[in-house]
């Protein structure tokens, strides 16, 4: 089973900065993330298949490992949770 969208809770100020201002941000609606307020953000499978793309130092991010699924804000990790 495919998973449509990744929830993190990253603070207010991470979620506007991804949504708004990330290089992926500039990015078709699809490939973005997207700001779902109370400091979380989602990104579909196609945002996050975008910000894999990124370089290990970009806001955005992401990780994939023994500690699990991650968006990276500067030196803070954030976990991402699949939801159907």
């Amino acid at each position: 089973m495919r998973h449509r969208a990744y929830v993190a809770q990253v603070g207010a100020e991470n979620a506007e900065l991804l949504a708004k201002r990330s290089r992926t941000a500039w990015l078709a609606s699809e490939y973005r993330p997207m700001d779902l307020g109370d400091g979380r953000i989602s990104l579909s499978e196609e945002a996050l298949g975008a910000a894999r793309e990124l370089g290990e130092e970009e806001d955005g991010a992401i990780t994939e490992d023994a500690e699990g699924l991650r968006i990276w804000v500067g030196d803070d990790a954030f976990e991402l949770i699949p939801e159907l």
